[in-house]
């Protein structure tokens, strides 16, 4: 990778590490569902408007729509929102380590959906990130009733629905990136619409505080429609592969926005089990591994 490449990844884990702080702030005054509406309607309407500035196609054609749709689904619907909702109940430092573990779901996913099948390195990675799962939970949490644990569920099964649009994604090879981030956030913000409208009626919330407000605002525009630019400008410049090194930094940064914006403190098992799922990732992308293989056969 690039020095510039590089440069990007930490930027862009610095924008996606901020979305799980303004969840954290705006989720204590906004449901989940018109929360993640908000969201994406904004983002949507940023990059809709780029293209009409750099005089790109804005209008897809149905077939680009209806996969837009079913991506929009599986990427930004249903995880965003149990994201958010299990973000009522854990910290959000703990919520972006357990979000971590989708490229685990993307490998296994990828192996039984379709003809790319993993290798030993890669079911090895994915053992690991299971085991960090495991221990994240830790052996006494395992109580039904426990909110903290509906809440790593929730967050466990949005990693699940982000390895399910990776797979999904496959089909968006090729395409022109920018167009694709707009129309699958429109249609996003299409589903969500309806659904705001008839769980959380919305007209009845009382109005957000300006700091709810200016989560929103930076939640839209920072991470999610600039952080979408910047992650298709790293897969132009290094690859799809390496552009999800970016899940390994951050949880960094989550955990940081917490701590000193929310006062979040992690007990010791959470970073126990982030740094095996870390390793788990290391394993999964291959790179490290093949790099120390090398250096210790020419030892």
């Amino acid at each position: 990778m690039s020095a510039e490449a590089w440069g990007l990844l930490f930027l862009l884990s610095f924008l996606w590490g901020g979305s799980f702080l303004f969840n954290g702030v705006a989720v204590a005054e906004l449901p989940p569902v018109t929360l993640v509406f908000l969201r994406v309607a904004l983002a949507a309407a940023v990059l809709v408007a780029v293209l009409g500035a750099r005089g790109e196609r804005v209008r897809p054609t149905m077939a680009e729509a209806r996969d837009a749709a079913v991506m929009g689904l599986l990427n930004n619907v249903v995880p965003f929102v149990l994201i958010v909702w299990g973000q009522k109940h854990i910290a959000s430092g703990l919520a972006a380590i357990v979000n971590a573990t989708t490229p685990i779901f993307a490998v296994l996913l990828t192996h039984l959906l379709t003809s790319e099948k993993a290798g030993l390195l890669k079911f090895a990675g994915v053992g690991l990130g299971l085991l960090g799962v495991a221990i994240l939970v830790g052996p006494d949490r395992f109580d039904t009733a426990s909110a903290a644990l509906l809440g790593e569920l929730a967050c466990l099964a949005a990693a699940f629905f982000y390895g399910l649009s990776s797979v999904w994604g496959r089909r968006f090879r090729g395409r022109p990136s920018l167009p694709t981030a707009a129309w699958q956030l429109s249609a996003s913000a299409l589903i969500l619409l309806p659904l705001s409208l008839a769980v959380d009626a919305p007209w009845s919330l009382p109005l957000p505080s300006p700091r709810v407000l200016a989560a929103v605002a930076a939640l839209a525009i920072v991470s999610t429609a600039l952080a979408y630019i910047l992650f298709f400008r790293i897969i132009t410049l290094a690859g799809p592969t390496s552009a999800v090194l970016v899940t390994l930094l951050v949880p960094v940064f989550a955990i940081l926005f917490g701590t000193v914006f929310l006062g979040e403190r992690l007990a010791p098992q959470h970073f126990a089990g982030m740094a095996v799922i870390a390793l788990g990732l290391l394993a999964i992308d291959g790179r490290l591994p093949r790099a120390l293989g090398r250096r210790l056969g020419r030892a």
